[in-house]
Parts: C-alpha cells; structure tokens; sequence
C-alpha cells in the first residue's frame, strides 16, 4: 500500500486541486437555493433532477465492452442503494437547512462532517480515532455548539438541527464508502439523486417554481452540484484522504462569503468564532496525521 510520503508530489498537486475545486463548486450550493427563492423541498426537487441528468449521463458513458451499466449496478446493489439513499438525505437536509437558518450557520456546522466521519468509522468499522483526532472532535463540538448557541429559541434552531443531521448522513455514506471502495460513483451519485427527486416530488410547491427557481435549480442541479461532487470524490485517487480534508472547509469559507456578498448576510460573531474552531480542529486533525504518517 502507498504511504502519504511515497505519493509523488505532481500527483499530490492534481488531488489538492480537485478537492479544492470540488469544494469551492459545491460551496455554490448554498447561494442557489437561496436565489431561486423557493421552498427548500422544491430547491431541492429542482437539483435533483438537475443533477440525475448530469450524473445519470455520466454513469451510462460508455467504458468498455466488459463493463456495462447493468454489470455495475449488481456489484454490491445493497451498498449502492445505502449510499444513496445516504446521499439524498444529506443533500435534502443541506437545502431545507440553508432556507431555515443562516447559511453561515449551516455551513460552518457542516465543516464538521469530517471529524463527524471518523466518529462514525469508530463506532461502526472499530476504526479508533488517533489522540489528536480525539482532539480535533473535542474542538468541532465546541464550535458547533457556539453556532447553534445563537439559535436557541430562535426559528432558525431547526434549520441548525437539519445542518447536523446533514452531516450525520453525510458520515455514514463516508464510511460505506469506505466499506465499500469499488461502488461506482457517478452510478451511486445518480441514484441518490433520483432518490431524492422522488422522494421531494410530493413536496413540491409548483406554485413557487418561476423563472428565477428554475435557473436557479438547474445552474446548481446541472453544473455546479454534480460537477464539484465528481471532482471532490476524485480527489482521494491522487492524494492522502488526510490532506484531501484539509480542503473541506473551503465550502465553508466560500458559502459564507457569497451570502455575505449577494445577499448581505454577515456572519454572526458566534458563527465567526465557532467557524474559526471548526476549521482548526480540522486543521488539527489532517495535520496530525500527516505527521504522523
């Protein structure tokens, strides 16, 4: 098995950019729903349908003669649905919470999913986190809890409670990914999509669907969701899981600063602080880990 230090360096520098594209792509997320100015479940709708298109189209791309749609979708078909249904539920309550807090809030909250993840991995795979992720966990519930401090008694606490159960799914699909590393991508990221696109169909708000919601749904559905999720899942091919992670609070950073530029939604100075907690204990735990290596 390749080690963090045996990787070369060019590849190394493929897999930063993609996690770093990948991320700044999805962190878009946030600034589209918020455009399209419709209920979360139809925002929701809208991308899923987008992105099964997108998705679906790269899954059915021809490979090689051996290797057909169908002879993809029986190799482990129980792990792919778990994903996917996984996947949905992230993306769903990503856009429901995004509509029902502030996107500061959310996203801050949501940069926790990597240390979220090894929770997750500990208690289902026996995975034991090293002392400094122990650290690193310690530090993000600190954070997160400063964010949510601000939402007690507030309208905006569910949309906080939806941030984190985004994450919950979002860890769990980390560890059957793990569990399971030869799944299809683009096949299970469809599947999750067409998923949620069924699932939200009787939610929709038709009514509210306008011009403004479908550019908006179909800008974050077709490009920007489906792309940035394909890079960032790329990303771990060319560089250590660990220093992939180090780019996840890029979503972060860059999801508060739209809200903060086209809508005027300055972040709280509780959210500043729990976001400057949550990505050094990031920071930590990545950190850590290299040098640990």
């Amino acid at each position: 098995m390749t080690t963090p230090t045996e990787v070369p360096r060019q590849d190394r520098q493929v897999g930063w950019a993609l996690a770093a594209g990948g991320m700044l792509l999805v962190s878009t997320d946030s600034y589209f729903v918020r455009l399209g100015d419709a209920p979360g479940a139809t925002m929701a709708f809208l991308m899923a349908c987008g992105s099964t298109v997108t998705l679906g189209l790269a899954a059915a791309w021809p490979r090689s003669s051996d290797d057909s749609l169908t002879a993809r979708a029986r190799h482990a078909p129980r792990a792919l649905l778990i994903v996917a249904v996984l996947s949905a539920a992230t993306q769903l309550a990503f856009i429901v919470a995004v509509t029902r807090s502030s996107v500061s809030n959310v996203v801050v909250i949501v940069a926790g999913a990597p240390l979220v993840a090894a929770i997750a991995a500990a208690v289902l795979l026996g995975e034991r986190p090293r002392r400094n992720v122990q650290v690193a966990i310690a530090m993000t519930t600190v954070g997160i809890a400063a964010v949510m401090s601000g939402s007690l008694g507030t309208p905006s606490l569910d949309g906080d409670l939806l941030a984190v159960l985004a994450i919950i799914c979002f860890a769990l699909s980390i560890v059957a990914w793990r569990r399971h590393p030869d799944l299809d991508r683009p096949l299970t990221l469809a599947s999750g999509s067409l998923i949620m696109a069924i699932g939200t169909l009787p939610m929709v708000d038709w009514s509210a669907i306008d011009a403004r919601a479908l550019l908006a749904g179909a800008l974050m559905g077709l490009i920007a969701n489906p792309a940035g999720r394909m890079l960032y899942s790329s990303a771990p091919r060319f560089a250590p899981a660990a220093e992939v992670a180090v780019f996840a609070p890029v979503e972060t950073v860059a999801a508060t600063l739209w809200a903060w530029l086209a809508f005027s939604e300055a972040p709280s100075l509780r959210t500043s602080l729990g976001g400057a907690i949550v990505i050094a204990s990031v920071l930590v735990a990545t950190r850590g880990e290299r040098s640990e290596s």
